[in-house]
């Protein structure tokens, strides 16, 4: 089943399904180039910050986040930390393989 909103510019038609939004909106005069509005509530589906990604591809335009690196690494090692899950590995411990004994150099 899927229902279509309209606002002022922009019609979406929704599939209950979160696999599918296709958006129908205008393209609208910003100085001397062009540009579309895009909801809030996409923004907000698709982690949109302050910059996208665009690529034309296929005679498509792509949006997409910005992913900076080592995004959320914080959170995963404060989580590891809470759980007594961040102590080095033992250079000769039970994980060490032959390689890291004979071969590896620091």
């Amino acid at each position: 089943m899927s229902t279509t909103k309209s606002f002022s510019d922009v019609t979406c038609l929704l599939k209950e399904s979160n696999y599918f939004v296709a958006m129908l909106t205008k393209i609208v005069p910003i100085g001397n180039s062009r540009g579309i509005r895009i909801p809030k509530a996409m923004i907000e589906h698709c982690g949109f910050g302050d910059e996208v990604e665009l690529q034309a591809m296929g005679g498509a335009l792509i949006l997409r986040s910005v992913k900076t690196p080592r995004a959320g690494w914080a959170d995963a090692f404060g989580r590891m930390a809470a759980a007594g899950d961040d102590h080095l590995v033992p250079e000769d411990g039970p994980t060490a393989t032959q390689f890291d004994a004979e071969e590896w150099q620091w």
